[in-house]
Order: C-alpha cells, then structure tokens, then sequence
C-alpha cells in the first residue's frame, strides 16, 4: 500500500502541460545510469484548429538519450511513470491534446537498446476516466512483469471504465 501512494504522488508531481515553444521539464533516470535528465514536449507546425502536420517531438537534457515524435498531437502532457519493467529506467507516459472529442489514447514508452518503444499498446481514455481520477497505467503489485492498465471503453451506449492487467511488452 505505501508503495503505491508513493507511486501516486510521484505521478502527480511529475505531470506538466507542455505548451508549445515551452521550456518546462520533468525529470527522472530515463536512461538507468543513476542520473537524473529532463524530458520536454515541444508540438511542432500545429494551428489552434489543428491544421498541419501536429508533431510533438519529446527530447532529453542528455543528448546521448535520443529525442522521439508523436504524431498527431497538439502538445500534450508528459508523465514520469518510474520504472514500471523493472529495468532500472524509468519510463515515459504522454497524453497528448488534440481539438476534438475526449477521446484520447494514453501512450507509454520504454527506452530500449534501438531507441523509444511503446510498452503496451496506446491506452484509449476518455475525459469522464480523468475526471474520475482513474489514471491509465501503474505497475501490477501481484504479478511481476505485468502493468494494470485502466481504459475507457464504449459499451451498451455509456463509457464504462475497465481495468485489466497485462504483460508488458
């Protein structure tokens, strides 16, 4: 139990809204060498409506740590989710804005030896699951190797929110 509310506060420190051109960051281990870098989200030829490419290119303190795109998405919202594989980095969870719907997928990545990878397949949210504060992703404390991802899903004509555990990949 104290594992996890130590996971929850660490995951609402670390959440911020990138804006575009902003300069904030968060920090965290994401290569496993010990040290601390900072990751920021940049959105890239994106109009208030939307129009154009609306890459968001997240890039690292460290440039030994390569930089990667997310696309579309009209900035969005980067999260140090700690190390959730249990390989000593943490990883990196984002939500990015987009200008319609509430719907929007959740993604997590890992750093591997061949650069950033999705560790689970994009986590399909809606905005009631946010307001409910039921975050999409945590580590599963009974099963080694595997993640509870929570997800909005449309059934019978409601969105019901579903949690399930899963292998990382």
């Amino acid at each position: 139990m104290k594992a996890l509310i130590i996971t929850s506060a660490v995951l609402l420190a670390s959440f911020y809204n990138a804006q575009e051109g902003s300069s904030e960051k968060i920090s965290g281990d994401f290569d496993g060498n010990g040290t601390k870098e900072y990751v920021s989200a940049k959105v890239t030829d994106c109009s208030d409506e939307c129009d154009g490419k609306c890459d968001t290119i997240i890039s690292f303190s460290d440039t030994k740590i390569p930089s990667f795109t997310i696309s579309p998405a009209k900035s969005g919202t980067l999260y140090n989710l700690g190390d959730l594989n249990g390989d000593g980095k943490d990883e990196i969870g984002f939500y990015p804005d987009w200008c319609t719907s509430c719907w929007h997928p959740f993604y997590v990545y890992a750093l591997s030896k061949t650069g950033w990878k999705p560790m689970v397949s994009p986590i399909s949210t809606h905005c009631n699951q946010w307001e409910e504060d039921q975050f999409p992703i945590k580590k599963d404390p009974k099963k080694k190797g595997n993640v509870i991802i929570t997800s909005s899903k449309w059934e019978d004509d409601d969105i019901k929110i579903k949690t399930q555990s899963v292998k990382v990949y």
